[in-house]
């Protein structure tokens, strides 16, 4: 029906019945509402102790994975920012927003990222310790 040499795109809208789910704010995309997300995409139970927060950060983002146990279920984004800095603040706001401490989910994530979160300095990636 389109002539030779045509180009077309279809952009689909998969993720529109999700978007309720999401908010941003302070240059931070998050989930607000993780039980019913989760409900919406098929688990009928949820137990957090089923669930593992995975956190990175590199120079260009900052990101927050909700993985199960089993490997199972595909991982859910929680939070995702590619302005905010990698410091304790930021991971402070991300744990807040995603409200980790109605779930409190085991936390699993690189060196860095668990030095931050005990509010340890940040040092340099090759010797994060600080002497």
């Amino acid at each position: 029906m389109l002539a030779s040499g045509v180009k077309f795109s279809w952009y689909r809208n998969r993720e529109k019945e999700f978007r309720k789910y999401y908010a941003q704010k302070d240059q931070l995309v998050f989930c607000r509402d993780i039980r019913n997300l989760l409900h919406q995409l098929g688990k009928k139970k949820y137990d957090p102790n089923t669930w593992l927060l995975y956190i990175d950060s590199s120079k260009r983002s900052l990101k927050a994975i909700l993985l199960h146990n089993s490997n199972v279920l595909a991982s859910i984004p929680l939070a995702l920012s590619t302005k905010l800095s990698e410091s304790y603040e930021t991971l402070k706001l991300v744990l807040e927003k995603i409200k980790y401490h109605e779930h409190e989910w085991q936390i699993c994530g690189d060196l860095k990222v668990i030095g931050l979160l005990l509010g340890q300095q940040r040092g340099y990636t090759k010797y994060p310790c600080f002497l």
